[in-house]
């Protein structure tokens, strides 16, 4: 299970620190994929996978903008052995990464996002819009 927050910074080549304990659960080859609300996803092998299967299932005329996302957005990466991953420019761009990062858990993936964003993100999620979703999924 993925949890916790990570303060890292990128350095002037795009490499980012995954914390050795996410890497030790998404394994020595996973995926960085362009994630919503303007951040990176990282997937295990596992997870890819199975999110693969999720998209290849639905029709083609329903998944194609799904698939254009997901697909054309995604790098295969292996950690070098500081346990820092190389991000291209264009998934950079997507999540606005400059210099500091933070990298989060979320369960089954991680998330990597620029820092300003990812407080601004925090200070805008009322308790009461967590709450509805929570009441909503029955949670």
């Amino acid at each position: 299970m993925l949890m916790g927050e990570y303060q890292h910074n990128m350095d002037a080549k795009g490499r980012v620190t995954i914390p050795s304990k996410y890497r030790e659960e998404l394994g020595e080859r996973f995926y960085v994929s362009r994630g919503l609300d303007g951040c990176l996803t990282l997937y295990s092998e596992e997870q890819w996978q199975k999110r693969v299967e999720q998209i290849n299932a639905c029709p083609e005329a329903q998944a194609k903008n799904i698939r254009r996302f997901a697909f054309a957005s995604t790098e295969a990466v292996v950690p070098d052995k500081q346990g820092r991953i190389l991000i291209s420019p264009s998934l950079r761009a997507h999540a606005g990464l400059v210099k500091d990062v933070t990298v989060i858990g979320v369960g089954l993936t991680a998330e990597i996002w620029d820092t300003e964003r990812w407080l601004k993100y925090n200070e805008e999620m009322s308790s009461e819009s967590l709450l509805a979703d929570m009441t909503a999924l029955q949670i």
